[in-house]
């Protein structure tokens, strides 16, 4: 899909992304009919917009976080699971998304949304994990070991602090993440009694 949108010249990239993303004034335009929002399967786009990305930095950035929290996850949920997770709470933060930024035309994209799901999903599965981190000292590099749940709130810190201070109404919807995050973190205590059930087997 992404290089399909990045093979396209840029005239026929933005109509791709306006088809397949979600655009929050088409979707939550109040004067089109129920009826004919389902008939153009508009709320389809809060799905399709989970696998669109803007340009290389977009996707290998989703791409990380995805490996680094998705790997374990998916092993602690089991594949329906994981996929009910990236997919439900992927819509979900992308129709938060879009009701934050309700007058604007520009289509929110990318799987931001279902991997913030997928990294409060890892904190509540792994709360006592630790990550490994390559730090730069001087000429030298120091791999230390550091509290997941310590890099993952201050990550969730600054998504915060940019739903403030950030360019929200511009290239990147943080309320998307913001939303995500805490829709995965619900998805996994709900599930936690099923996860535990399922480790004992």
């Amino acid at each position: 899909m992404f290089l399909w949108i990045v093979a396209e010249p840029a005239s026929g990239r933005g109509r791709l992304l306006s088809i397949w993303g979600t655009v929050p004034t088409t979707l939550l335009d109040a004067s089109v009919p129920w009826q004919t929002q389902l008939s153009e399967l508009r709320f389809a786009r809060l799905v399709t917009a989970l696998f669109i990305h803007a340009d290389w930095i977009h996707l290998t950035t989703n791409l990380l976080f995805l490996i680094i929290f998705g790997v374990p996850t998916e092993r602690a949920l089991g594949a329906g699971r994981f996929f009910v997770l990236f997919i439900l709470a992927g819509a979900l933060a992308n129709l938060a998304g879009a009701w934050t930024l309700a007058a604007t035309n520009s289509p929110i994209i990318g799987s931001s949304g279902a991997v913030s799901s997928v990294v409060g999903a890892y904190l509540v599965l792994y709360p006592r994990a630790d990550l490994g981190l390559v730090l730069p000292l001087g000429f030298f590099l120091e791999f230390v070991r550091v509290p997941a749940s310590l890099l993952i709130g201050f990550w969730a810190v600054l998504q915060i602090l940019f739903t403030y201070v950030g360019p929200a109404f511009g290239a990147v919807a943080w309320w998307t993440h913001v939303s995500g995050f805490l829709l995965g973190i619900v998805l996994a205590l709900l599930w936690r009694p099923g996860v535990a059930r399922r480790a004992r087997r």
